[in-house]
């Protein structure tokens, strides 16, 4: 018995059919649109790509609508089904990809070039290979790219990554115990900083707040405009302040909270919450000079 995972409606004719696809059995999910109603999971569908039409597997339904009830978008369109010789071809090319890793990785080490190999990419026209790899330095693959022709009677193209490009081709599992971000479902890299860390009060142990790849975490960048946003009216860490009359030191914030940790004048700490402090005033620089005299 197969599983329906068309979105709703009458599958009329021109009818936009939102679909979550994959091109490769272990690859990154991505949402897909077309007028073919009714698809199954597990059926092989051609999409547009800028390459040409490319077979991908459907893996589940996607809404309509998004985030805030807003129109979903897709990039990919849905041509049409694949015929069974175009389902079979799409079946081998896994196998194809890993033989074309086998070999490459073969003639890397015959070369002996400082170079790791990361995933090859076969189109599905036969058109094209692209071998995806690491390096610390530039490598002269020449005489690579020759016998890599030789073998496979195609273009092919060598493509340098990064390793945070790596680690979302191979994948994993991150320290929260679920698939890594990159290869789950982010497209494309933010730039991420320490300072987001700082502003999330989170430890600067560099175990605590890098990936697999050694960089910095991409879910650093989730919060911090809440963060950031949250902290920009409260009192801010170091500074003296007065409420009602009374003057405290600000030890430091709780953003998630609207709260702030102060010391009074008896040097007791306390926590207050928006209410309390939300009438502050900053204590003038000669006020706070004249009180340590």
């Amino acid at each position: 018995m197969t599983e329906s995972v068309a979105e709703g409606g009458d599958g009329a004719a021109g009818q936009e059919n939102f679909y979550r696809i994959r091109f490769r059995r272990d690859g990154q999910l991505a949402t897909a649109v077309g007028p073919v109603p009714g698809l199954t999971r597990g059926e092989v569908v051609l999409v547009g790509t800028d390459h040409g039409a490319e077979p991908a597997e459907i893996a589940g339904n996607s809404p309509i609508c998004g985030c805030h009830g807003e129109r979903r978008q897709a990039g990919l369109l849905i041509e049409r089904l694949a015929t069974a010789a175009e389902k079979e071809k799409y079946l081998a090319l896994g196998e194809a990809e890993e033989r074309a890793f086998t070999v490459c990785r073969g003639l890397i080490d015959k070369h002996r070039l400082s170079m790791h190999l990361v995933r090859v990419e076969r189109f599905f026209n036969g058109s094209k290979m692209i071998f995806y790899f690491t390096a610390d330095s530039r490598v002269d693959f020449r005489a690579l790219v020759k016998d890599l022709v030789q073998e496979f009677r195609t273009r092919v193209e060598m493509r340098q990554v990064g390793v945070r490009h790596e680690t979302k081709m191979i994948g994993g599992i991150g320290t929260c115990g679920r698939e890594l971000c990159c290869s789950s479902y982010i497209q494309n890299f933010d730039s991420v900083s320490i300072k987001m860390a700082k502003e999330q009060d989170l430890p600067l142990n560099p175990a605590k707040i890098s990936g697999v790849c050694n960089r910095l975490l991409c879910c650093l960048t989730y919060e911090y405009e809440t963060y950031r946003r949250r902290r920009k009216n409260m009192p801010k860490s170091g500074k003296r302040i007065t409420i009602d009359g009374e003057r405290f030191l600000v030890k430091r914030q709780i953003p998630l909270q609207d709260a702030v940790v102060v010391e009074n004048s008896a040097g007791e700490e306390q926590i207050l919450d928006k209410h309390q402090w939300k009438n502050f005033q900053p204590l003038k620089k000669e006020t706070a000079d004249q009180k340590k005299e």
